[in-house]
């Protein structure tokens, strides 16, 4: 079998399962077992594919037909263009939370800033490499998460720490900026999520009480200990939920509230200041 062939009957057997992204999803796995860039696979395509990779490569496909997401598969996600290390205790990096990141990324040189929800720690090693902060903080109550968010750090660098926390709890100092990607999808419509997301993500990322919002009243109502007057506070937040969180944060005394929305057009992520 070559090489070829190898690729074109893991698309294949991804197709069968419908999976929607068959043929991303095939390369991905592809390029992981074998190494070969895009360049290299075209000048090699017809090769005899090696029996550990033809192994390996059915081993991957057979993980992806089971709905395990590719990122779980090959332990690795890019986020603002970094490569974050994932496994089965992390929310995923998404596109949708770059665009909380790039928001605040101007806002963070010589700053003090607080990332709720760390989960792969992806928001606060970005800001923490791509900007100039003094110091970024990152908490989550998953000690199995923050193990994969110091695995990160390592990786990536930066001046970050962690603390496990259930949000504000063992968190002391003031800071400039406080950002979330908190849990904000109510149950009912987690048990409507595609299997990769339902059963393959923690639950613990995804669940934001019944209406979705628990989280955003706790953190709006408790913010305000731990920001510098005039003190920026971010959140990523549901397609639909932004008039609700921008209702929070105003009646608890935020102002120059914006609301940015995603490429697709949805509401995406609201800022306020203290």
């Amino acid at each position: 079998m070559t090489n070829g062939e190898l690729l074109r009957r893991g698309t294949e057997a991804l197709a069968r399962q419908k999976i929607s992204e068959a043929g991303a999803d095939a390369w991905i796995l592809f390029s992981y077992v074998t190494g070969l860039s895009r360049a290299e696979y075209y000048l090699r395509s017809g090769e005899d594919a090696p029996p550990e990779w033809r192994e390996a490569y059915w081993e991957k496909i057979e993980m992806r037909k089971r709905r395990m997401p590719v990122q779980q598969i090959t332990g690795e996600q890019e986020f603002m263009g970094l490569p974050f290390s994932v496994n089965e205790n992390v929310l995923i990096p998404r596109q949708d939370t770059e665009i909380l990141v790039e928001t605040v990324l101007p806002m963070v040189e010589g700053k003090r800033v607080l990332d709720l929800c760390t989960g792969t720690g992806c928001i606060a090693i970005s800001l923490a490499v791509l900007g100039k902060p003094e110091c970024c903080l990152g908490t989550d109550i998953s000690r199995e998460a923050l193990q994969v968010a110091e695995h990160n750090h390592r990786r990536l660098g930066g001046p970050v720490s962690f603390i496990e926390s259930d949000l504000f709890d063992r968190v002391g100092g003031i800071f400039d900026l406080i950002v979330s990607n908190p849990p904000y999808i109510p149950p009912a419509v987690i048990s409507g999520l595609e299997e990769e997301v339902r059963v393959h993500e923690p639950r613990i990322a995804l669940d934001g009480g019944e209406d979705g919002l628990d989280f955003y009243r706790r953190i709006v109502a408790e913010a305000g200990n731990f920001l510098r007057p005039g003190g920026i506070l971010a959140f990523e937040i549901g397609h639909d939920q932004g008039r609700e969180v921008e209702r929070l944060m105003k009646e608890a005394g935020y102002a120059s509230l914006r609301c940015k929305k995603d490429y697709a057009g949805h509401d995406r992520v609201v800022l306020g200041e203290l």
